[in-house]
């Protein structure tokens, strides 16, 4: 009998076929004691386990390439942590075994980030991910990982760490369904640059058994188990009129009436310019600067080493727009030379501009190789500072670059609500403005953009979410700038038209959503959006929301 579930649509498509669950090894182990002439053979057992999984996990990543291999090159990076290891040492020292100082002082760790409200706590996938297959290759267990299969499958886990889903084989992994996770977890984000149909937050999504046939829509976030015929149909009626679909449309983002909307992509790096440019996308609306960054947390590139990837990324576009976000640094991504660590809530804390205003040596490199980057280059450059609060930070911002003599627009990223609040003040000093809409859903909700259970507010088409990005699109028509959109909520195509109506500008998301958003925005008139957004903004729900633009886009 045909049931229906709903859990997160984060990579749009369908996909129908048996359920297969990623495979788990036996990941405790047991607690005894070892003699103390043995502790320095085990620590040795530990380091070897250590530097075997992160030279893994980058060969994994230098096999995924793009911007899987940043997510990756930051796994190897937490397995190396050297605080981590030594508190591996310690335990060992006192008697553990190699495996179970390992566990011991990983779940040690994840106890102190969830008890300090700490923002990585939602990181916990890739936290686990590291602890089971070091845990695993001491004890000569198999990695938990993606199962065997000859057949394609559609695979069903708790969540799913980057390293399984940044080398899923797409021509047997039909798509996926997690218990938790959520739109902008790292395997979402993967997911879509895999073109992989994915849902994420779905409750009891493991007590789906093996071999049940399911159909998964990723951008409703339906299931559908044991789907009649009438219903598997109807899916792949309406997958086959979306490829036509998006094979129909080419060229610029545009409304079906003339209306502009440029369509730009999220890049990460160099690796992921070729997507981009295949994707049709019309530049970059943001250039994540933090991954090069990211290779050594104890110090900053040199200003030679970013002026290269800069430049790489630059010379991808002729003539377009490249927008570039400098280093969001902290929270999440904390780097040793300019995050404090003992910071109790570091997402309320010192990053983003605020780290960078803190060491404006590290601010005026990387503005300096910008600058020099695009030197020679018809390229239309912009770069802006994210976590703006206020008029005094966007000011510090545009003066900075200004010292730097970096002959560009300057912009701030909405992320905080007091931003778009005050988004005609912000833009007394700037030139444009950008909603980075994950971060501002998190901090307009107080809900852990990593955390399933708030998924729910993590939702972008929450009203009061659509009001503050109103808010920022009306300031910026006032004062004659832009407003682009450059958070996941850009790649929802639905949404994507709400969010033209609503005023915003432009529109960045990851490559593979490109042409499913140039797709449906071809389809309606500018009018026909605005009534959309204000369909939207008069719901009460997130759910409501969606179906109201839905029914006006449809012309119910």
């Amino acid at each position: 009998m045909e049931t229906t579930l709903r859990g997160v649509g984060v990579s749009h498509g369908v996909a129908i076929g048996e359920v297969r669950h990623m495979g788990t090894a036996v990941l405790e182990p047991p607690a005894k004691q070892i003699p103390a002439e043995e502790a320095e053979r085990e620590q040795g057992r530990a380091r070897q386990a250590v530097e075997a999984v992160a030279a893994d996990l980058i060969a994994r990543g230098n096999l995924a390439g793009g911007e899987a291999q940043h997510v990756l090159e930051a796994q190897a990076m937490m397995a190396q942590d050297p605080e981590l290891m030594a508190d591996v040492e310690r335990r060992i020292a006192v008697g553990s075994t190699a495996e179970r100082g390992v566990y011991d002082a990983f779940a040690s760790y994840r106890a102190l980030l969830a008890g300090a409200g700490e923002y990585l706590a939602g990181r916990v996938a890739d936290l686990d991910d590291v602890r089971n297959r070091i845990v695993a290759r001491l004890l000569g267990v198999p990695m938990p990982g993606v199962p065997d299969s000859d057949e394609p499958y559609v695979l069903i886990a708790r969540d799913l760490a980057p390293a399984d889903t940044a080398l899923l084989d797409p021509a047997l992994v039909l798509g996926f369904v997690t218990e938790e996770g959520g739109p902008t977890s790292h395997s979402a984000i993967l997911a879509r640059a895999l073109g992989v149909p994915a849902v994420v937050a779905l409750p009891g999504a493991g007590e789906l058994a093996e071999g049940t046939l399911i159909a998964v829509d990723g951008s409703t976030g339906e299931i559908f188990v044991d789907p009649s015929d009438a219903k598997r149909a109807e899916l792949e009626s309406a997958a086959a009129a979306r490829k036509a679909a998006l094979s129909a449309a080419t060229g610029p983002g545009a409304t079906s009436d003339g209306h502009k909307v440029p369509l730009l992509a999220n890049v990460g790096g160099p690796a992921d310019v070729p997507a981009a440019v295949e994707a049709g996308a019309e530049g970059v609306g943001l250039f994540r600067t933090e991954f090069l960054f990211l290779d050594d947390s104890k110090q900053a590139p040199s200003e030679e080493k970013q002026i290269a990837a800069y430049r790489a990324v630059l010379e991808a576009f002729p003539e377009g727009r490249v927008v570039v976000r400098v280093l969001d640094a902290g929270a999440d991504k904390p780097l040793d030379f300019l995050t404090p660590a003992d910071e109790p809530n570091p997402a309320l804390g010192v990053r983003g501009l605020r780290s960078l205003l803190d060491h404006p040596d590290v601010l005026r490199t990387q503005l300096t190789a910008l600058s020099k980057a695009a030197e020679g280059l018809p390229v239309h450059l912009e770069v802006m500072a994210p976590m703006v609060a206020d008029r005094a930070d966007a000011k510090a911002f545009a003066d900075a670059c200004r010292e730097a003599g970096l002959n560009a627009k300057f912009g701030a990223m909405v992320e905080i609500p007091s931003a778009a609040l005050r988004a005609r003040s912000v833009l007394q000093e700037v030139e444009f403005l950008s909603l980075g809409t994950n971060d501002l859903a998190q901090y307009t909700f107080a809900a852990d953009r990593q955390v399933g259970a708030v998924s729910r507010l993590q939702d972008p088409w929450q009203p009061a979410l659509l009001d503050l990005v109103a808010l920022s699109a009306e300031a910026a028509k006032t004062e004659g700038k832009s407003c682009g959109v450059c958070g996941e909520a850009a790649s929802d195509p639905l949404l994507a038209c709400v969010l033209t109506g609503l005023g915003v500008t432009s529109l960045s998301m990851g490559a593979a959503s490109i042409p499913y958003v140039r797709a449906t925005l071809a389809k309606y008139t500018l009018a026909q959006c605005e009534r959309a957004a204000s369909a939207a903004r008069a719901a009460d729900s997130a759910e409501d929301a969606r179906r109201a633009a839905q029914a006006v886009l449809s012309g119910e």
